[in-house]
């Protein structure tokens, strides 16, 4: 269980425990409403003046990569144990040292017989169906009905005059005497989350309503609320003629990238503890004893709730030195730290970054890296103030100023305003060709600072379009970077909107996107807004080094459209690498080995968002094809579940959504074509016919938006490929 769930059914239970105290006959369907009496202790809170200046601050307009002279014989030396038991003893001491670290169990646990309270809440709100939708992060009416329950009884007890520590000390009981999760991972995380909800909600004018259409999106309806209803400031320049992406000249020179995502490096993993803890992380020695020899920690990994045991990522890094010696520049798309979010600090996460950088810089030497920052890596999880939150206890600046120290290993001085501002950058890397790098947790719809106000925190989309349009007047191709993808339903509608349009505008300028979060290997299409049908850009999403959970652990090789006079700078083909945990931890060693290969494993012309979308319409009339995305989704894992029509729908329209909690209005087309395919309706005869004549996805645009007048055929396009990546290594002169 996620430490979203754990919060969820914590503000949930509370009300529940409430109504059976007072025996009072709920009315479901009223829940949202309420009326708040007594005493008033709300805070009258301004935001502060922000006065930074986008144009005045420094940007890198000098190439960063000189790709000449490569060192192609690179030596990686390996980490000695005597490194990583001092790195471990080094944590072992801060933990010590801070005593708000060590094991929480600050109150007893009650011995009041809960059985009917729990029974009434379990019954009263689906707290089953609720668990499911926060893990799955596919949230319905049913969390909705939870979430404005739990945030009406939160708002009550604060404006009432219940005390921070009351209300820290409730959430743990529930969440303890409901067996939510165990009595530490619930007081770590009453503790560690409760101060900060607290403040918020205390600041905030939001009601349960807007809370949580805020937080859950489509599921709990679109409910207008000034504060968080905004839009970026285009400059009032024309955007150039769109002309339709050319393939990438075969045979032309390209850049070798690796995409690493989703470290979730764990110092403390012990081989052969407990990996069935019911706790959100285990195989630790504080998980407690297996119970038999199949619960015990593997060697390398552990499908269980388990993050990345040190050997593991020291063997994949050296494999990938060996393998893939011709490396150009590296893509670091964030997640560093454990899933232990329960027992975290600030000291602890600044460690596993500053640990996990040595290991990036002594197994590639001289190779330039472009990080991205991820969710974890805040203390706690998920909380990154905007820059108008300046108190000590409260500001994040713990953290970007490390992160400003740390990757300006590889970056150059220009960025250090933005990242110490925002986390985020931009970098010339050659002529012609620059990196932009998001902090994707100003769209973190659990990123609860953000409740205060979510105008373009930190001021980056609107920085984000000046450096595009800077871009387009230049001629310069930009690949984006960042953790969470844009459609993901963990990202703010509001942002993923005022996102989607800058890249529709800029579609001649970004031709590619990267980012991280879901640990699946996956990939997001954006369209045109005025034209659901016309595929304008292709977001990569990388699986992840960590197997939490049933994964085997993975990374991308991607072949860019390198230096010549016709680049295209777009991705010629992927690459997926992966080991298989269950053999290594059966032999006793690791085997990392290719997956599959874009063009060849789909038979992909090129890979444009054209090319893309034809996939996802072919996967939606071929089972076979469907079956192998799956297969490489999971990462060939043995444990992925069975695939039926609904599932299938599932996923094809999460390639289909660039632009979150708008579902209806991309898989319309999708879910056709699937249960025509299963032959699951009456409606499969009449769908055919669209199917087959081309009309299907335009009509299905035209009935979104309510207007089926205008309907214009669509020719299908052929599609192959003779294109593979060479085996030798291409040097650049």
């Amino acid at each position: 269980m996620t430490v979203s769930t754990i919060i969820a059914f914590s503000m949930i239970i509370i009300i529940g425990v409430l109504w059976s105290t007072l025996e009072i006959e709920v009315n479901v369907a009223a829940l949202p409403t309420v009326h708040f009496f007594g005493q008033q202790n709300h805070i009258n809170w301004t935001q502060s003046e922000d006065r930074w200046d986008i144009v005045s601050i420094p940007r890198s307009i000098k190439p960063h990569v000189d790709l000449s002279q490569k060192n192609r014989n690179r030596t990686n030396p390996l980490i000695g144990e005597d490194n990583e038991a001092e790195f471990l003893e080094h944590l072992r001491q801060l933990k010590y040292n801070n005593p708000s670290s060590w094991p929480r169990m600050l109150w007893q646990e009650s011995s009041n017989n809960n059985n009917g309270l729990v029974n009434k809440a379990l019954k009263l709100f689906n707290l089953k169906q609720v668990s499911y939708e926060i893990e799955n992060s596919v949230l319905s009416k049913v969390s909705c009905t939870a979430c404005k329950a739990g945030a009406g009884l939160l708002l009550h007890y604060i404006h009432t005059g219940k005390s921070q520590q009351e209300i820290i000390k409730m959430i743990f009981h529930f969440c303890a005497n409901l067996n939510i999760q165990s009595p530490r991972v619930c007081e770590g995380v009453s503790t560690l989350f409760g101060s900060e909800v607290i403040y918020v909600l205390q600041r905030t004018t939001l009601g349960p309503d807007e809370i949580c259409s805020f937080v859950i999106g489509d599921g709990c309806g679109d409910v207008y609320n000034p504060y968080h209803e905004w839009d970026v400031v285009f400059p009032p320049v024309p955007k150039p003629t769109v002309t339709e992406a050319a393939a990438p000249k075969e045979g032309a020179p390209f850049f070798k990238v690796l995409h690493i995502s989703d470290t979730h490096y764990d110092p403390h993993y012990i081989e052969g503890s407990n990996a069935e803890c019911n706790e959100p992380l285990c195989c630790r020695l504080s998980s407690g004893k297996p119970e038999n020899p199949n619960s015990r920690a593997g060697k390398w990994g552990d499908y269980r709730k388990c993050d990345t045991p040190k050997r593991t990522v020291d063997n994949m890094l050296s494999h990938i030195a060996d393998t893939h010696s011709d490396i150009d520049y590296i893509l670091w798309t964030g997640d560093l730290p454990p899933h232990d979010v329960w027992n975290q600090s600030k000291v602890e996460n600044l460690e596993i970054l500053k640990e996990t950088v040595r290991q990036m810089v002594d197994k590639f030497p001289g190779v330039p890296i472009f990080p991205a920052l991820g969710n974890h890596e805040s203390a706690p999880v998920n909380s990154f103030p905007p820059p108008f939150i300046t108190q000590d206890d409260n500001s994040i600046s713990w953290l970007y100023d490390e992160l400003d120290v740390q990757w300006r290993r590889w970056l150059p001085q220009s960025v250090s305003n933005t990242v110490r501002r925002g986390a985020f950058y931009s970098v010339l890397v050659r002529p012609g060709f620059r990196i932009i790098s998001l902090n994707m947790n100003y769209c973190n719809n659990k990123n609860w600072w953000l409740l205060l106000n979510s105008t373009d925190p930190a001021t980056e989309l609107q920085w984000f379009i000046y450096e595009l349009q800077s871009a387009e007047f230049s001629n310069e191709k930009v690949h984006v970077i960042g953790h969470i993808p844009p459609g993901h339903s963990d990202c703010l509608k509001v942002w993923s909107r005022n996102f989607y349009k800058i890249i529709s505008r800029y579609e001649n300028t970004v031709v590619a996107q990267f980012y991280g979060h879901t640990h699946f290997d996956e990939f997001e299409l954006f369209y045109d807004p005025s034209d659901l049908t016309r595929p304008n850009n292709i977001a990569y999403i990388g699986p992840s080094v960590s197997p939490y959970y049933d994964l085997n652990p993975g990374y991308r090789i991607y072949y860019v459209d390198g230096d010549h006079d016709h680049t295209t700078r777009l991705v010629v083909d992927h690459e997926s690498w992966i080991m298989n945990l269950k053999e290594a931890n059966l032999y006793g060693y690791p085997i990392w080995y290719k997956l599959y290969a874009a063009r060849s494993a789909y038979k992909m012309k090129a890979l444009r968002p054209v090319d893309w979308d034809n996939l996802i319409n072919e996967m939606a009339n071929n089972q076979e094809l469907f079956d192998l995305y799956y297969k490489n989704y999971w990462k060939n894992s043995h444990l992925r579940p069975a695939c039926d029509a609904e599932c299938r729908k599932r996923i094809l329209c999460d390639a289909k959504s660039g632009r979150s909690h708008d579902r209806r209005q991309f898989c319309y087309s999708v879910e056709w074509k699937v249960d025509d395919d299963a032959g699951k309706s009456w409606k499969s005869w009449f769908y055919r016919g669209l199917s087959n004549s081309g009309l299907l996805s335009i009509l299905a645009e035209a009935l979104s938006n309510g207007e089926a007048d205008s309907v214009t055929p669509v020719e299908e396009t052929e599609t192959s490929t003779s294109w593979r990546a060479p085996d030798a290594i291409i040097t650049y002169a």
